[in-house]
């Protein structure tokens, strides 16, 4: 069973997460170029405001210009992750696994299906029934307005088999700012969050916890403290 290092970084900027990731990455990458086994880490964290862009996404999808980020107080990266557009923010459960799949399994579609798979579980506590929606990565729910909402963004990137970036998922986040974005470049759904489709307030940590068990099953691992 491998052991994946997890690290809580609370409410942290994108910038300073993105350079702990890139420096983890590269660090296990180097192992492995050494011929060393390598380690696994997880990290979770909340971001201030903040708008990324993938490497597929579109520009446009930025409803905002500079003046207007400003004015709601974001921030906006274009970044090395797949996919289009999303928004981070608090109230929003952002998970970076910088993991060698040489120690777990080297298929990328089957990583993203395995994550998508950890977010449906926790959902079920919830008596929520979580869905994958055909050529549009993430976890959605049934919605009778618009078909789907998503309620968890998918986006990786993965260097010789170490993965980085993650999952967003959406506990008890200000929804008016996905109003701004064309969320993964999808316009015919909608989005959604934990506290608005159960109609109550969500412990933030009680997801946090639920995920990690979630995660350690499926990936059949287990967490240890990374300091």
């Amino acid at each position: 069973m491998n052991t994946v290092f997890f690290k809580n970084l609370g409410l942290v900027d994108f910038k300073e997460a993105w350079k702990i990731q890139e420096s983890l990455l590269n660090s296990i990458i180097k192992d492995k170029r050494a011929g060393k086994k390598t380690k696994n880490y997880i990290l979770f964290c909340q971001h201030p405001h903040v708008y990324t862009l993938g490497k597929s996404g579109k520009k446009e999808h930025l409803l905002l210009n500079d003046e207007e980020l400003d004015l709601r107080g974001a921030q906006f990266y274009q970044i090395n992750r797949g996919g289009d557009i999303t928004y981070h923010g608090p109230g929003q459960l952002v998970i970076y696994p910088v993991l060698d799949l040489d120690n777990f399994f080297t298929d990328i579609h089957r990583y993203l299906r395995c994550l998508e798979e950890v977010v449906i579980g926790v959902l079920e506590n919830y008596q929520l029934e979580g869905k994958r929606v055909t050529g549009a990565t993430g976890v959605w729910l049934k919605n009778e307005d618009v078909g789907f909402k998503k309620i968890c963004a998918l986006g990786v990137r993965a260097s010789r088999w170490v993965t980085m970036h993650g999952l967003a998922f959406n506990v008890c986040v200000d929804l008016d700012y996905f109003k701004n974005i064309v969320p993964c470049g999808i316009s015919d759904f909608g989005v959604t969050s934990l506290d608005t489709e159960v109609c109550e307030e969500v412990c933030f940590l009680e997801i946090e916890n639920l995920f990690k068990e979630g995660f350690q099953r499926v990936f059949n691992c287990s967490f240890s403290n990374y300091l």
